[in-house]
């Protein structure tokens, strides 16, 4: 009887022991998962403040150049602000195609790049295997 209570609690403190440490790895997983997308996204949101200070400073210089072509520094920007009305149109209209379906997928495919990592190493030790 004793024998059974000895199995008993070792199989106890294997259960508890593996919970444990299967916790730590979902909490492990879950802290790298979101550093890499987080992180992802701010190096993409520097990216894109550098890329809209050069965008800024490229349309003054050119609404000053076509202002001095037309006579008249404000139809320069006027034209401008037109060009950028359209477009914002435009993307307004396509925003789902444009930026959701495509963001979605950088942080989905953020979010499942260990899985493919881990299941590419395992293929490749079959394979040595293999050999």
């Amino acid at each position: 009887m004793e024998n059974v209570a000895t199995n008993i609690e070792l199989l106890y403190e294997k259960a508890k022991n593996y919970t444990e440490t299967s916790i730590e790895l979902f909490r492990l997983n879950a802290i790298d998962k979101t550093a890499d997308v987080v992180s992802s996204l701010f190096a993409r949101l520097i990216l894109i403040m550098v890329v809209a200070m050069f965008t800024l400073f490229i349309n003054i210089a050119l609404s000053l150049f076509i202002g001095s072509l037309l006579g008249a520094t404000y139809l320069g920007f006027l034209i401008v602000s037109g060009i950028y009305l359209v477009l914002s149109i435009i993307i307004y209209n396509y925003n789902e195609k444009l930026i959701k379906i495509p963001l979605t997928n950088l942080v989905i495919s953020k979010l499942l790049k260990t899985k493919i990592r881990a299941s590419n190493d395992s293929n490749e030790n079959e394979n040595n295997e293999i050999l």
